[in-house]
């Protein structure tokens, strides 16, 4: 009965040393007043030769109490009173004791309170949380994930598809990110964006023959990237997101609407309410606006079919009308990944002094980067969805101030 009872509270902590004999269960308060679940427990076996100078003559000397912490059952705090046996040679005089795998030589903490820290930590809580639910610091809490957390020098092998980005980490700084476009995998997060040590860390970790593997590089406006990307990755595309392209335009479009707004006297104008309420009827691809059914549009209040508010305001104001079908076209190409059709916009494009004219001119500057979008299939938005659990990360843990460790907790949420 007595083995039973040993064997089950040993499993419920997962211990697995068969020289472990547990002799009681007890409850404590310590110096703070806390309670404390203590188990207590005895470990002895047979040692036949001295570890110092290997002779056939211990003998038993006693035993030493550890307190070891145990891993939380029900979010309190549990230790192990652990008396180990001692030895002493005969020969050398020496001593020494029992040793379990239960904890790392010299530590107080085992590998069961280690390994739930480091799952909690997977789940985005803060250190505070953390340390309350598993009893210790919060400092004991970021020393273990320190301690057992190590950043990779880099990746074993370089994908073929990249993608670029950048995210607000501590005091300010913009980060650098880069992930495989395929398998969504986190390459390398670096603390600046600087075009300088990004370089840096590709020409140093990867060789020549690795980089020139790289097919394509997917990134978003930042001219910063395009840049150095053909002198790290000489055979890459460079590739612009296609959600940066329709904002980009999208921009444009409700900047010439904010200027037609304000050129109208008449306040309260059907026209002015339909530009000002119903701006996203402007935003919708042609194909998706309803043209035959009438609803309540608010603002307005009048029931009308959307294409017909739409027709009202461009019929109104043809600068806005040229703005809205250049928009149009490129949100068709975009669609519909028809590079030809994207390449003979731009080419045939007539500047009419508008705010579409600054996004033109942008596009034709980035030349085929920004067609390449409709050639490849490949888009930001594996890196953004990652971008997006570190902010989430940052929003739990009401940010960092210790950048090194913010990259630890990142590493965590991305294995």
């Amino acid at each position: 009965m007595q083995m039973s009872l040993t064997n089950s509270i040993l499993c419920l902590f997962e211990i697995t040393d068969p020289n472990l004999i547990v002799t009681g269960i007890s409850k404590e308060r310590c110096s703070t007043n806390q309670r404390i679940h203590v188990v207590h427990a005895t470990l002895s076996y047979q040692l036949l030769k001295c570890p110092h100078c290997g002779h056939k003559s211990l003998i038993k000397n006693g035993t030493h109490m550890s307190h070891l912490r145990l891993g939380t059952l029900s979010g309190g705090r549990y230790e192990m009173h652990l008396k180990r046996q001692r030895y002493q040679c005969k020969d050398c005089s020496k001593t020494c004791g029992a040793k379990t795998k239960l904890v790392n030589r010299n530590e107080t903490f085992t590998h069961n309170i280690k390994h739930q820290v480091i799952v909690l930590a997977r789940d985005m809580l803060t250190s505070k949380e953390i340390a309350k639910l598993c009893g210790i610091s919060p400092s004991s809490v970021q020393r273990i994930l320190n301690a057992n957390i190590h950043l990779a020098y880099r990746v074993k092998h370089l994908p073929e598809n990249l993608c670029f980005d950048e995210f607000r980490s501590c005091n300010h700084w913009m980060s650098f990110n880069c992930c495989d476009a395929v398998s969504h995998r986190r390459i390398v997060t670096l603390k600046d964006r600087l075009s300088k040590d990004i370089i840096d860390y590709f020409e140093a970790r990867f060789s020549v023959q690795e980089r020139a593997q790289v097919q394509s590089v997917t990134i978003d406006m930042n001219a910063e990237y395009g840049s150095f990307i053909h002198r790290l990755f000489p055979n890459a595309a460079t590739i612009i997101d296609r959600f940066h392209i329709i904002q980009l335009a999208g921009r444009a479009l409700d900047n010439e609407r904010t200027q037609t707004i304000r050129t109208i006297q008449d306040k309260h104008s059907r026209i002015y309410h339909i530009l000002k309420s119903q701006w996203h009827l402007f935003h919708l691809d042609e194909i998706k606006v309803n043209d035959s059914k009438a609803v309540y549009l608010r603002g307005i209040n009048e029931y009308m079919t959307q294409q017909n508010a739409i027709d009202l305001a461009l019929d109104a104001f043809p600068r806005f009308r040229s703005v809205y079908q250049t928009y149009q076209g490129i949100l068709s190409a975009i669609h519909q990944k028809d590079a030809n059709a994207f390449q003979s916009l731009l080419t045939n494009y007539q500047p009419t002094s508008n705010q579409m004219d600054i996004t033109i001119n942008t596009f034709i500057k980035n030349g085929s980067a920004l067609l390449n979008s409709c050639r490849y299939p490949f888009s930001n938005g594996p890196i953004e969805g990652l971008n997006r659990k570190i902010k989430a990360l940052k929003r739990n843990c009401f940010g960092f101030r210790n950048i090194d460790n913010f990259f630890i907790r990142i590493s965590l949420i991305h294995e």
